[in-house]
């Protein structure tokens, strides 16, 4: 099972989950008009990496976790594939959405 950034990502997308992906199966683009990031479930080697690194914790670790946004992810994933890597927004930057927190 691959691991899912959810619907907390949307607007967000602080990127500090892809330097430290291995294996580079997470994309940048839009969904419904907002930043957001997926993660290509082919891809994913569920090494958790990721999870600790999103600072509002938009990842989950399982697609049971979230089936709805792990099918977006999944339906996404070839469309972002090629996007161009985005820069990492400073993880203490505020989160624009108010019901986002920063996690520690």
């Amino acid at each position: 099972m691959a691991y899912v950034i959810t619907e907390k990502c949307l607007g967000e997308r602080y990127g500090s989950c892809v330097a430290v992906c291995p294996v580079d199966c997470i994309y940048p683009g839009e969904y419904q008009g907002k930043e957001f990031m997926v993660i290509d479930p082919t891809v994913c080697i569920t090494c958790g990496a990721c999870l600790p690194e999103c600072p509002i914790a938009a990842i989950v670790e399982s697609e049971d976790y979230d089936p709805a946004y792990a099918k977006i992810n999944a339906d996404l994933s070839p469309s972002y594939k090629d996007n161009p890597k985005v820069p990492e927004r400073p993880k203490d930057d505020p989160p624009r959405r108010p019901e986002n927190k920063l996690v520690q």
